[in-house]
């Protein structure tokens, strides 16, 4: 059996796909050969859970980590399950609220059908989160169902500064035992090439701004119904008063300055093809909390391809961060370029 199949058809899908060759990424690609044992046309995985049988990729944003991950995910053959990590654990603390005893293990179970699960852009910033974890993937790894991870974050760094991260520490202990933890390192970040001019993202907020913005979205939505449209959220009432057969236009205190949180976000896009958001401000101390819901929004837009336009106080090289969010927002900012690049069909 031929050797460096999948890392073959990496540099095959970069050549048709016009990317430029990274040998960093091809590196990976060659890893991740290594990580499967072929097998009759097929692939098997190691089934020895002593080995390692998560792939851990950190790094940078806009390095191709997600690229990577997906074209592998798509070239294996075998029964998978891909999703975003905070889709994941909201999906696992509603497993718990419905299943009350052995919720860990019943949830396990049913991932076992299974042999490898996906969790794109890993980060824990809520203790609920932080505690459960640990029991959680030593469950997973006991079951030897394969995981694959990415993450802006080394494993050691995760969950830095939070609160009792004692508690959290298992966790990365155990991912640290079964993964082949592997940095991904490029120096141009490749979201932003070609994207200088960003012309569905306006600054400062001034009345210029907001006339051509909202110039811009009332063609969007010419010869649309309006309509009010109003999501059920557990019990709870998300209202979206500026809506349009699938366009929506929000201010960013109304995403951002309330008590809303990833599963909000994933209802909204599931609904939403092309989002304004309005009045982005710049970021500090001061206005933490609202930094951190914009990150996990952002995450979720781009993850579900809901491309934007906006309007903010500052421009995205200029917008500022909070000391702790300075790395997370990285991402963030590099998303929001390519979320709102001329380069990307609106519609």
């Amino acid at each position: 059996m031929k050797k460096d199949l999948f890392k073959e058809s990496f540099i095959k899908f970069c050549e048709k796909k016009k990317f430029e060759k990274n040998n960093n990424q091809i590196e990976i690609a060659g890893l991740l050969d290594k990580f499967v044992k072929p097998k009759k046309g097929f692939f098997s995985f190691f089934s020895n859970t002593e080995e390692k049988i998560c792939f851990y990729l950190y790094g940078g944003v806009g390095l191709g980590k997600t690229m990577i991950f997906n074209h592998f995910y798509n070239y294996i053959d075998i029964p998978k399950h891909r999703s975003h990590f905070n889709e994941f654990m909201i999906n696992f603390h509603e497993f718990r609220h419905n299943n009350k005893s052995n919720s860990i293990n019943a949830f396990v179970k049913k991932l076992k059908k299974n042999d490898l699960i996906y969790l794109d852009e890993l980060q824990v910033t809520n203790i609920v989160d932080a505690m459960i974890l640990g029991k959680l993937f030593e469950t997973i790894f006991s079951e030897n169902i394969k995981v694959l991870i990415t993450s802006n974050t080394k494993i050691d760094d995760l969950y830095k500064d939070g609160l009792q991260r004692e508690q959290f520490l298992p966790f990365i202990s155990i991912i640290k035992k079964y993964s082949i933890h592997k940095e991904l390192i490029i120096d141009e970040d490749y979201r932003r090439i070609g994207s200088d001019k960003l012309q569905r993202a306006f600054f400062p907020i001034n009345e210029k701004n907001t006339f051509k913005i909202n110039k811009l979205f009332r063609e969007l939505t010419k010869n649309l119904k309006k309509q009010e449209v109003i999501l059920k959220i557990k019990g709870r009432d998300l209202v979206i008063r500026d809506f349009y057969d699938g366009i929506a236009k929000f201010d960013f205190n109304q995403l951002c300055n309330k008590n809303l949180g990833a599963e909000d976000y994933l209802k909204i896009s599931q609904k939403c093809k092309f989002i304004v958001i309005e009045n982005i401000p710049s970021f500090s101390e001061e206005n933490s909390n609202q930094q951190q819901r914009f990150i996990t929004l952002i995450d979720i837009l781009y993850e579900r391809k809901i491309y934007l336009m906006v309007s903010m106080e500052k421009s995205l090289d200029s917008i500022g961060s909070s000391k702790r969010l300075v790395e997370s927002f990285k991402r963030t900012s590099s998303r929001l370029f390519e979320l709102t690049s001329p380069n990307t069909k609106i519609l």
